[in-house]
């Protein structure tokens, strides 16, 4: 399952996430991992989540991340929860692309796992592949 919270920068995306990452550590029977770039949530993750730097991977573009989180999912079947913190800043600002990403996603994900992600940009520029993610209460 796939969830966006969207929002302009320094509207509270990143402070939704790292309190559903919170909520994740303590209910989770899994793994859990978040990506970002940049590493600016170092000291703002539990330790019991794997933080991955998107550009220590050289992970640029939609296509990149997505056979990364594909590996990383192959490589380890405990995981329950991915978190991705300013997915447009590892993909680019293309929404159609953005669109096409999360519905195959979503498809890798399935049942077993659950994605939150993080877009910074207003509701009335996004296209409706993506808005149907929307955490409702982050509209």
């Amino acid at each position: 399952m796939i969830q966006v919270i969207t929002g302009k920068k320094g509207s509270g995306k990143t402070k939704i996430l790292l309190g559903m990452i919170d909520d994740a550590v303590k209910a989770s029977t899994g793994d859990i991992i978040c990506i970002e770039k940049c590493m600016k949530l170092t000291y703002s993750v539990n330790h019991k989540v794997r933080l991955v730097d998107a550009e220590r991977y050289n992970i640029n573009g939609f296509d990149m991340l997505y056979g990364f989180v594909a590996g990383v999912l192959a490589g380890n079947y405990d995981i329950k929860e991915v978190f991705i913190d300013g997915i447009l800043k590892i993909g680019g600002r293309n929404f159609d692309e953005l669109g096409r990403l999360l519905e195959k996603l979503d498809i890798l994900a399935g049942d077993d796992v659950q994605m939150i992600i993080t877009v910074s940009e207003d509701n009335d520029t996004l296209p409706e592949s993506v808005l149907k993610y929307l955490i409702p209460q982050a509209d």
